[in-house]
């Protein structure tokens, strides 16, 4: 990146990884101007204040108007998080991802940005049961046939319209396959597994696993992510897939959850089982998701927070929010 101005369009700006990101943008740049996408200006100004660095373009981001906009970088992190929309609501979560990404890559298009960053998902690889670690060109493992691979499909189809987009019309993409990705930020009512284990933890309830807990990946704290982000910026290849995960965190969902039982509660709450829903559709399939990061190490990134890290930055927001 230049020494000159950084001018950066950021979608899903209220988002888990989005706000994170604009403010290690905001703390690592001093000349520095954000187009945050938003739905709603009154939260966004809760979360960022009236920060004049920060010009909040509101609506859809598959239709909000950009005409004013001045980008040289642009971040694609909005798009839906909840296994439940998966399910429920396939048609819409494949409307969004294709057509959010198709209209942004299209003002990248137009405005010969400087990179374009889209924000992908580990659970393209599909289904792997083994602790093998997968690679950026490892094959992409799917299956059609299922209602919940709609997620995934999706987002694959994104990053093949990415690097069509680069053949094309030489917009300079890079995709970033995320690990699941938590930390301070994560609302209290979220839906999400770490969240629910979160939320266990401060009301000194059992856990409850609706599945056998033997899905086995590697998580990433929200910090890391962002800082991920701007190492593919600023030393990433233009057109290069990465991984990004912190393989110390490699652990199956049960063991997760032994860890916040024991080591964050000494052990007030326990593990339990609901034994009526571990076929229920919502959830992933069982898999082991082992992600190489080795190529993302070569940009100069490294991890810094284990999985207590996380869990602790992540309970103290949440008790701060539920004190609200």
């Amino acid at each position: 990146m230049t020494d000159n101005k950084k001018s950066f369009l950021i979608s899903g700006a209220t988002g888990l990884i989005g706000k994170a990101l604009i403010r290690h943008l905001l703390d690592r740049y001093t000349d520095v101007q954000i187009y945050a996408i938003v739905r709603n200006e009154a939260a966004a100004k809760k979360i960022f204040g009236d920060d004049s660095r920060i010009i909040y373009l509101i609506g859809d981001v598959r239709n909000v108007n950009l005409n004013d906009c001045r980008a040289s970088y642009v971040i694609h992190c909005a798009g839906m998080t909840a296994s439940s929309a998966f399910v429920n609501e396939p048609v819409e979560t494949i409307d969004l991802t294709v057509e959010s990404a198709r209209y942004l890559l299209n003002y990248a298009k137009m405005n010969k940005v400087e990179r374009f960053i889209y924000l992908s998902t580990m659970e393209v690889y599909g289904v792997h049961m083994d602790d093998a670690e997968i690679y950026e060109s490892d094959p992409l493992l799917m299956t059609p046939a299922s209602v919940r691979a709609c997620y995934p499909i999706s987002k694959a189809l994104c990053e093949n319209m990415c690097i069509a987009y680069q053949s094309e019309y030489d917009v300079p993409v890079n995709i970033i396959r995320l690990t699941q990705t938590f930390g301070p930020g994560v609302r209290y009512d979220d839906r999400r597994v770490f969240a629910e284990f979160a939320r266990c933890a401060i009301e000194k309830k059992d856990i409850v696993l609706n599945t056998a807990g033997l899905t086995k990946r590697s998580y990433l704290h929200i910090d890391d992510a962002a800082e991920a982000v701007i190492s593919i910026l600023e030393n990433g290849k233009p057109g290069e897939i990465y991984n990004a995960a912190n393989p110390e965190t490699y652990c199956t969902i049960r063991e997760m959850a032994d860890m916040v039982a024991g080591e964050l509660t000494n052990g007030e709450i326990s593990v339990k089982f609901n034994e009526s829903h571990t076929e229920h559709n919502e959830y992933a399939p069982e898999l082991h998701m082992n992600l190489s990061v080795d190529k993302l190490k070569d940009t100069g990134w490294n991890p810094k927070y284990g999985l207590s890290d996380m869990y602790k930055d992540m309970i103290n927001e949440m008790k701060k929010e539920k004190q609200l």
